[in-house]
């Protein structure tokens, strides 16, 4: 750290990514990747030589024909939808515009809420989850605060219900509830329709995970006219060319083969939910999922111990140090190949356990 870095920012704990191996061939199952590549529509979209010609031009600031691609998708207007260089760019921006109160955020979610309100100077609240890692809703009532949830929550994979998060916007009327939705093509239901019915409600969402697009680094927001409105303010005073001319392409490409991306949710949730089965029977505590990962603890094996071996076998997943969650480790859903190494893995670690083995 540079003796010229602003002092508001000497104090700042970055996010920490996951690992992003280079040197090592890895089983990666620990950023929540989709484990299947993008559509050929997709492909395509990304490899044309027009695209590519193209790249000598500014991309389209108002992301036009992707608006409208993502307003017919949830069945919105164009001035509803905003669109960005990935969900936390619109969390980001969130945080800069709507958090004048303070945040509210879970205490055990996502790691970037708390970043984002330090780097803003904003004052925040984590709330407590209640037993089995749910959110109590209630506790988000009568806030008059920028309430940020993510459903499905990450690390956990748990969800609220559509009742839930109008409760929490009908009663937080003069405050921003965003609804964070970055896993919430594995089971869950959008909360899109709703910010029709709440005008200070706003759903977020990725092209990260369900469509296979973490590297093109695309999100958008759906929302009343005035918060997207507000966004759109943060963005042309920041950056107005922020998603690139094949980003957008691509993300167009993917919405217009949503069947292919959904028969791989679908896929994604069956492999899910037959590796819960096999870990159950290895011992294992699973906590309900509806993401495109697992969190699970053994009683039999250190939570970091179970992380360092599977590491040394050459299979990442995900260790958190929050001692609230230390004896958990979160796994990413791959290919069932990538899950039968995993569990091969797990269960030679847990019988060299039973047996007192080094």
């Amino acid at each position: 750290m540079s003796k010229f870095l602003d002092d508001r920012f000497q104090s700042l704990e970055e996010y920490v990514p996951g690992e992003q191996p280079k040197d090592t061939v890895y089983t990666k199952l620990n950023t929540n990747e989709s484990p299947y590549p993008p559509g050929p529509a997709t492909i395509k979209a990304v490899c044309g030589q027009k695209g590519a010609e193209d790249l000598r031009l500014y991309s389209d600031p108002d992301s036009t024909a992707l608006k409208d691609a993502i307003a017919k998708r949830y069945e919105v207007k164009r001035q509803n939808v905003f669109v960005s260089n990935g969900s936390d760019d619109i969390l980001n921006f969130a945080f800069m515009a709507f958090a004048q109160n303070g945040a509210v955020f879970p205490e055990i979610s996502y790691g970037f809420y708390e970043v984002f309100a330090a780097l803003h100077h904003v004052k925040y609240e984590k709330i407590p989850l209640i037993q089995g890692f749910n959110i109590n809703p209630e506790n988000y009532w009568h806030k008059n605060k920028l309430i940020v949830i993510a459903n499905p929550n990450a690390p956990t994979g748990r969800t609220i219900s559509q009742k839930s998060i109008s409760d929490i916007a009908m009663s937080n009327p003069e405050s921003v509830v965003l609804i964070d939705e970055a896993y919430i093509d594995f089971g869950g239901s959008t909360a899109a329709a709703q910010t029709k019915i709440y005008k200070n409600l706003l759903v977020v969402q990725t092209f990260s995970k369900s469509r296979s697009l973490a590297g093109a680094r695309l999100g958008f927001a759906i929302g009343s006219r005035e918060l997207i409105g507000d966004l759109e303010k943060i963005k042309y005073s920041t950056n107005p060319y922020n998603v690139n001319r094949i980003t957008a392409a691509a993300g167009v490409a993917a919405l217009s083969e949503d069947d292919y991306y959904q028969a791989n949710c679908k896929k994604i949730m069956r492999t899910r939910e037959q590796t819960v089965v096999a870990l159950e029977k290895l011992g294992f505590e699973v906590i309900h999922s509806m993401a495109n990962f697992i969190f699970v603890r053994s009683e039999d094996i250190d939570g970091e111990e179970l992380y360092e071996k599977l590491k040394e076998k050459k299979i990442l997943i995900r260790h958190f140090d929050n001692p609230a969650i230390k004896q958990y480790n979160r796994i990413t859903i791959g290919t069932p190949e990538e899950m039968e190494i995993l569990l091969a893995a797990v269960g030679e670690l847990m019988s060299a356990a039973d047996s007192g083995e080094e």
